[in-house]
């Protein structure tokens, strides 16, 4: 499985962001997808997840009622629409996929390749 992840940019505090993960090759309409960040200096962190047969979503705390993670099966693409976002949101942000949302969470089977999500103050 190939993940693409794009949208990254620079925002003002306050301000939203939406990032795509497309998913290809392999098994890719049947796995979860989920994000994970990573700021400088800080381990990588996970973000958000959505299973693939359900669509049941999971949230880290420091971004629930913020970010939203959503998918479009057709086009085996997941968002992740980003809102109130605040500097320590500043980070690299990575798409990742498994067989299992709960397994994801922790051990994703798939990452691609990073995009930099800068918020300034």
């Amino acid at each position: 499985v190939q993940l693409q992840a794009s949208g990254g940019g620079l925002v003002q505090a306050g301000g939203s962001l939406r990032l795509s993960c497309a998913a290809s090759g392999g098994t890719s309409s049947s796995v979860s997808v989920g994000w994970f960040r990573q700021a400088p200096g800080k381990e990588r962190e996970f973000v958000a997840a959505i299973s693939w047969s359900l669509g049941t979503t999971y949230y880290a705390d420091s971004v629930k009622g913020r970010f939203t993670i959503s998918r479009v099966s057709a086009k085996n693409t997941v968002y992740l629409q980003m809102n109130s976002l605040k500097p320590e949101d500043t980070a690299v942000y990575y798409c990742a996929a498994g067989l299992s949302a709960v397994v994801l969470r922790t051990r994703p089977d798939y990452w691609g390749r990073g995009t930099q999500v800068t918020v300034s103050s």
